[in-house]
């Protein structure tokens, strides 16, 4: 079994799905006691929050670079970043490594792929929705028609993602607005939705909607254990 890095605390809510997630799947298949081995380093939020804000993107990717390398150097095989916006400086955190960076958009495209889906709807934060990094990922390298929310529901879904999700807060009121929001993704021609923030599944599971989901926690967290589990 290869050891399975992970890079969380981006934030501690999502990293512990991860945690649980893994180790569930690891002892599903092997059965017995097995557990999954893992490094995991959880930074403090707060700070790459406020870096995130200000648009000081250098001095996040140098944060987590060094955190990564102390994941690397504890015997991680192959890194997870345990969250969809700071996947912003995936390439700059990968140019510091010697493992490979698991990354969560390539994770989910396969997903969407294998149930032939072509339109996606994109929910996440602001960063996430509106920037090339992860939208044009989608687009370029793997052919997908991505929509996301308008700008009073993009802005909806930022300020539910930071200020309830990410504080451990799940209220009814949010998780219809988001389903608002998905209706009218759909009503747009979206065939399935993309949860991607690490913390949406904490408030919309596939329950709650027809329309399929692409939780990018888990799909991003199963793939790891694929991987771990190869050969």
């Amino acid at each position: 079994m290869k050891t399975i890095g992970l890079l969380g605390g981006m934030s501690w809510e999502s990293t512990a799905s991860y945690y649980r997630i893994i180790n569930e799947q690891v002892r599903t298949r092997l059965g017995g006691q097995h557990s999954a081995k893992i490094c995991l380093y959880s930074v403090d939020f707060s700070e790459i929050e406020q870096l995130q804000n200000t648009g000081a993107w250098d001095k996040t990717a140098a944060i987590l670079t060094n955190a990564a390398r102390k994941i690397e150097s504890c015997g991680a095989d192959f890194l997870l970043i345990c969250t969809n916006t700071m996947h912003k400086v995936a390439p700059e955190i990968e140019k510091g490594l010697g493992i490979p960076i698991l990354h969560i958009a390539d994770a989910t495209a396969a997903a969407i792929a294998e149930k032939g889906i072509k339109t996606i709807g994109l929910l996440g934060t602001k960063f996430t929705m509106e920037q090339d990094f992860y939208r044009g990922r989608l687009e370029d390298k793997y052919r997908l028609k991505v929509l996301i929310p308008d700008k009073a529901g993009r802005k909806r879904v930022h300020r539910v993602i930071y200020d309830e999700l990410c504080l451990g807060k799940v209220k009814d009121s949010s998780r219809e607005a988001f389903l608002d929001i998905i209706r009218d993704l759909k009503t747009r021609g979206a065939e399935g939705v993309i949860l991607g923030c690490t913390e949406i599944a904490l408030l919309i599971q596939q329950n709650h909607t027809d329309v399929p989901l692409f939780d990018t926690t888990e799909i991003h967290a199963l793939k790891s254990v694929e991987m771990a589990l190869a050969g």
